[in-house]
């Protein structure tokens, strides 16, 4: 598993409380028009285009003026693309910094015993230190990458079919490259699809005819297919720990204000200081992104003070009221 499916988060209460109803909307009752400018679609990508390129047919196919993906895949490479869209496109933020999986052919340029292969492979499993490729998005200097699982599914001859966890920003056809020169013979990435990222997998794949298809009946009047294809932004947030604020206080942090402790109504276990949160109203809407100023006990246990500093904000300012104040 990735890091973030390891950690069973439980809930800690601070102050009872309960959301009026009265404002704001469930994730999932969202209209279409809202959440064809305020959600995110797991495209599978298919071969050939780049991910930008993808990232402009969604924008093209509903009429929207931005969009973002998390991680680029190669044109070669197929698989989950999630594309945030309109006023949720800041969210891929959070999601470029998550874990992904990927599912590849290696072919070595030799046959080699399973045993050899399979005791090179636990050199790559852990902490490495890797040199991007030459074609990159990124400046050619050594970096340390995590490795969370690197498991061998079939070897035929010189194929070996893998499906490998890592870090944000490891490149799976380097990774390929050096185990090929520490078997002393080299190899190379001969197919590459990416099965996940964060908390995307190919359980909600949809294809770019699909969404056409679903945008289609939208325009005719039919919501039923956009809804399925198109997931409310908070789905973005699942590998996030997440703290939730009074009613009372969501306009504040709409407003910029960062979350002190009178504020809170609970917040997961195991939050970690400096580690980033997704800020949350009861009815479990995103409201913002923020950076954790102490860890989840000490916000449990603190009086006053500032407990998450707010930095990305994505409700809009009024969804909730602003507090009433009598002089």
């Amino acid at each position: 598993m990735l890091p973030f499916q390891k950690i069973d988060r439980k809930e800690i209460v601070i102050r009872k409380a309960e959301t009026t109803g009265k404002y704001g909307c469930d994730p999932e009752k969202r209209p279409a028009s809202e959440v064809i400018e305020y959600g995110v679609v797991n495209i599978d990508k298919p071969r050939g285009p780049t991910s930008h390129q993808v990232s402009a047919y969604v924008q093209k196919i509903l009429g929207i003026k931005k969009s973002g993906h998390s991680g680029t895949l190669d044109p070669k490479v197929t698989g989950v693309l999630p594309v945030a869209l309109g006023r949720a496109t800041r969210i891929v933020q959070a999601l470029l910094v998550a874990g992904k999986e990927y599912v590849g052919v290696m072919h070595l340029h030799k046959d080699h015993p399973e045993k050899e292969i399979r005791d090179v492979i636990e050199h790559f499993k852990g902490r490495i230190k890797q040199l991007p490729p030459v074609k990159s998005s990124v400046k050619r200097k050594s970096r340390f990458r995590k490795i969370y699982y690197f498991d061998i599914i079939e070897i035929d001859g010189a194929d070996v079919l893998f499906r490998v966890g890592t870090q944000a920003g490891t490149y799976i056809r380097k990774l390929c490259h050096d185990i090929g020169q520490k078997l002393g013979t080299g190899a190379h990435m001969q197919e590459l699809r990416r099965t996940r990222a964060g908390p995307f997998d190919e359980t909600t794949l949809v294809t770019l005819q699909d969404l056409t298809d679903a945008y289609h009946y939208h325009k005719e009047g039919d919501d039923r297919y956009i809804s399925k294809v198109i997931q409310p932004i908070e789905n973005a947030v699942v590998h996030l720990p997440k703290v939730y604020v009074l009613d009372t206080a969501v306009d504040t942090v709409c407003h910029g204000a960062s979350i002190a402790s009178p504020g809170l109504a609970k917040v997961e276990s195991d939050i970690m200081e400096s580690e980033k949160v997704a800020i949350m109203t009861l009815r479990g809407e995103l409201v913002a992104l923020g950076h954790a100023k102490m860890t989840s006990k000490d916000m449990a246990s603190s009086k006053r003070g500032f407990v998450v500093k707010t930095e990305k904000v994505f409700m809009r300012q009024g969804t909730y009221p602003k507090i009433q104040r009598v002089n």
